[in-house]
């Protein structure tokens, strides 16, 4: 009986698998179509989205124009893949500096200890003091507009949750056997750290960054409604809606088209976190 049981559990776990790699090949190709799409959206816009035509301001969606037209007749539809590019890429440049950054810096928290530790632990319990678009709004109004000094506002305040998270993990590698023998072996502090300790933690590291695009793109998107980020001309989401805010009842068409795409892309890249972490965290999947 029990070699019964014991035979349907392993069935059920290997179902289970199964159905998580499934679900992050589909997403995983769901991703990739949205960097396509706005590596190439220049490409794909059917109008430019930069020509200005007052003839054909705030007109509905119809067959010549699928999401209408803004307040200066630019076609909606090539302004939100226009705009694809700087929020998209912009989002995936911001959590690659801040992965990078608090990674590189919670490691060496973690590993060296000591005053370094203290001061730089110190700081990051400062940043996340504060609430983070409140901290960023700061940082962006000090440094001025444009969608770089955005990039450099969230960098600013989204590095201490990956420094934490890289520390505590190093702290976790730090006493153990194999890492006791790699420094009996006489390898350099440099060495212990990044070909050690960084690809024994890279997994929780990394499901933490995806998950973390969602989120960044929404503050980044934030930013640039509150006229701190990307500048017009430029098309990016965040910017597109706040145009559109003010003619909300009577043309809603320039609020929707944007807001839908943020919609869209944060919920999966948020989809694509949530498998990736089912698929490299057995025990997660094992409890739901």
């Amino acid at each position: 009986m029990s070699d019964i049981n014991q035979k349907v559990t392993v069935r059920k776990q290997k179902i289970r698998k199964n159905h998580v790699r499934a679900k992050l090949i589909f997403f995983t190709i769901l991703v990739l179509i949205l960097l396509v799409i706005a590596a190439f959206a220049r490409k794909l816009c059917p109008y430019d989205p930069d020509i200005q035509d007052l003839l054909m301001a705030q007109k509905p969606p119809s067959a010549e124009h699928i999401m209408g037209t803004d307040r200066y007749g630019r076609d909606m539809f090539s302004r939100v893949l226009s705009g694809s590019t700087t929020s998209i890429y912009a989002t995936l440049l911001l959590v690659a500096i801040v992965t990078v950054v608090g990674t590189t810096i919670g490691i060496i928290c973690g590993w060296c200890g000591g005053i370094a530790d203290t001061i730089l632990m110190r700081i990051s319990d400062l940043f996340l003091a504060f609430p983070s678009l409140v901290f960023a709004l700061a940082v962006a109004g000090v440094l001025g507009g444009g969608i770089q000094n955005a990039i450099i506002a969230l960098a600013v305040i989204g590095w201490p949750k990956f420094a934490r998270l890289a520390r505590g993990l190093t702290l976790v590698q730090k006493d153990s056997p194999y890492l006791m023998a790699v420094r009996l072996s006489g390898s350099s502090t440099f060495k212990i750290m990044f070909k050690h300790i960084l690809p024994n933690i890279a997994g929780p590291i990394l499901v933490t960054s995806v998950l973390d695009i969602g989120t960044m793109m929404m503050e980044l998107a934030g930013l640039s409604f509150l006229g701190l980020g990307v500048q017009p001309p430029m098309a990016e989401w965040g910017s597109m809606i706040n145009d559109g805010r003010s003619m909300l009842q009577i043309s809603p068409w320039m609020v929707l088209a944007p807001g839908l795409a943020i919609f869209i892309t944060v919920i999966v890249f948020n989809l694509f976190g949530d498998t990736l972490r089912d698929y490299m965290d057995p025990k997660e999947r094992a409890r739901k």
